[in-house]
Order: structure tokens, then C-alpha cells, then sequence
């Protein structure tokens, strides 16, 4: 859960979730829609996807204990070499390092490194000067040292140098200019993208759709849609999205507003409709399933935070 995400947003999702699903066995049993729905909010739903499938494979190859192999845990569902490292050294005591934003940035001051971070070959040399730290009995005591300093004193701005312990081996303090590390490439800003969602109602049902397992929010529920081909105005984006993807034709529509959200790589505009009537039989494509509920119940299946807001505004309108 604190991958990519602030520990104050986590903490009540990871009490609930474990009350929820308590060990592995209660996880690797459940349906995956119990499992997105515990996590809506948190983003970044492939991870729960993963959680899920690692807890099954758990089960299923180890008996339902956790390998504390590395070669095992990588082996694992959603599981790459900072998890692994992670859970091998810290619960383990497994000789192994990790290699996160914050040790990056340690290092890099430590070590003076003036390279692009994000380079495949710099990446693999913080890898190596990270293992070269794991000694002693307690690994695990040292990894979270590293990732601690960087959370606390080795900030990105305003580095608290002065009550660092390891200031004494920072080639970069000495240079005195550790807020220029660690290097990164410009980051490429999001994509602009505009989409539209249509509330259709057929004898007080509102309908549905479930996205694919894989890929962007992979497997919550949304209103129907898509989106818009270059130079498309909404309304006739939204006719041609019902028609290809569920097999309705829309004979009127409302626009109600939009609604924007900002994912990793791309600033999403979501224009949102009240539909008329609609005709046709319901058939899919690109969508996994579908279902025809209360309009009361928009919120009642696994779904993101998009959908929260495209229901908001229809509530509001």
C-alpha cells in the first residue's frame, strides 16, 4: 500500500483491509471484487490485483507461508526486487538491500554520484553500493536506517546535514551542495486526455460496466464510455462509444459537466452525460461485464476515485 502513496492516506485503508482479510489464506479465498473494493481510493489498483494473486500463490506452492527466499519471493505475483528485498531483509534478516526513492537519494549524496538516476546502469550500481551496506546480523535494521534518513534528514529540499549521522561520509555535503542530487531526467508532463460517460437508465436501472483485469483501473466499475478521437465533440463521442463498446443506440443526451483526475501519466477531462432513452440489446466490447442496478447503488461495486466524482456531479445536477 505505500508504494506511491503518503503514509497518512494508507493507514486506515490498511486497518480495515486487515481486518478485512486478515491472513493469507482469508486473501487468497476472496473475490476480487471484496479486494478492489477495499482498497477504492487507494489508486494504483494493479496492486491489489498482485496482493491477491501473490496470497494465492503463497497457498498454493508454500503452504500458505510466506518464502523467505529472495529467488521465492521474486517469484511472487507482483513481488520485484525492492519487495523482495524488502520483506527478505526486514522480516528475515536476509542479507539483501533495497533500493527506493529515499536510499537513491542517500546515496547519491554519500557517494557524489552527478549521473542521471534513472539510467539502467547508474540504477544497477545504487543496487550494488546498497548491497555492499547489508552486513551484519541485522540487514533489516539497516534498510529501514536508509530509508528512514531519507524520509527525515536527507530530504529533497532543505537537507538536515547538521544532525545527520552520516555526514561525515557525505562527498556531497562536502561539496556542499547536496540538494543538486540525486540527478533525474525531466519528467515528461501528463497527457492530455478527454473522455466522456453517459448515465443510461433503462426502468430505473442505471447501467454498469466493469473494466478488464489488465491495465488502467483494471477491473473496477464504471458508467459507460470512452475516449474522444482528435476533433470528436462529446456528445457524438459518447453516441459512437455506446454503440461500439455495449451495443446501444442513444437517442439523447444531457451534458451535466466534467469532471478532471490526474493519474501517473495523463490528466484525464471526463465529460458526463444524462442519457435518454437508449435502444438495443446490451452487448460488449472492450468491457469485461456489465450489470443494470438502482440508480442508488452507482457506488455500490468496486470503483475509483473517477467515479466517485462522475457521481457526484450527476447527484448535484
Amino acid at each position: 500500500m505505500l508504494q506511491q502513496t503518503r503514509v497518512e492516506a494508507v493507514i486506515p485503508y490498511y486497518a480495515r483491509f486487515l481486518e478485512r482479510f486478515p491472513d493469507i489464506q482469508a486473501l487468497a479465498s476472496s473475490e476480487l471484487d471484496d479486494v478492489l473494493g477495499a482498497w477504492a481510493g487507494l489508486g494504483y489498483y494493479s496492486r491489489a490485483r498482485n496482493l491477491r494473486a501473490a496470497a494465492a500463490a503463497v497457498v498454493e506452492r508454500f503452504d500458505g507461508q510466506l518464502p523467505r527466499e529472495l529467488d521465492e519471493l521474486r517469484s511472487l505475483p507482483g513481488v520485484g526486487r525492492y519487495t523482495a528485498g524488502a520483506l527478505a531483509s526486514i522480516a528475515f534478516d536476509r542479507p539483501v538491500p533495497v533500493l527506493d526513492g529515499n536510499v537513491i537519494r542517500v546515496l547519491s549524496r554519500i557517494l557524489d554520484l552527478r549521473e542521471d538516476v534513472g539510467r539502467p546502469a547508474v540504477v544497477e550500481r545504487l543496487w550494488e553500493e546498497a548491497g555492499a551496506l547489508t552486513r551484519g546480523p541485522h540487514p533489516g535494521d539497516l534498510n529501514q536506517a536508509l530509508m528512514e534518513l531519507g524520509a527525515t534528514l536527507c530530504t529533497p529540499r532543505a537537507p538536515g546535514c547538521g544532525a545527520c549521522p552520516a555526514r561525515g561520509h557525505c562527498a556531497a555535503r562536502r561539496r556542499g551542495d547536496p540538494e543538486n542530487l540525486p540527478i533525474k531526467a525531466a519528467r515528461r508532463l501528463p497527457l492530455r486526455v478527454e473522455a466522456t460517460a453517459g448515465l443510461v437508465l433503462r426502468r430505473g436501472r442505471a447501467l454498469l460496466v466493469q473494466r478488464p483485469p489488465r491495465g488502467l483501473l483494471g477491473g473496477l466499475w464504471e458508467l459507460p464510455g470512452g475516449e474522444l478521437a482528435r476533433g470528436e465533440k462529446p456528445e457524438q463521442g459518447l453516441r459512437r462509444a455506446l454503440r461500439e463498446r455495449v451495443g446501444l443506440e442513444l437517442t439523447s443526451a444531457r451534458r451535466v459537466g466534467s469532471v478532471e483526475h490526474v493519474f501517473s501519466h495523463r490528466r484525464l477531462q471526463l465529460h458526463v452525460f444524462r442519457c435518454g432513452e437508449v435502444r438495443g440489446r446490451t452487448r460488449l466490447s472492450d468491457y469485461h461485464e456489465h450489470r443494470w442496478l438502482p440508480a442508488s447503488q452507482l457506488l455500490s461495486l468496486p470503483h475509483a476515485a473517477l467515479m466517485v466524482k462522475a457521481a457526484a456531479l450527476l447527484d448535484g445536477r
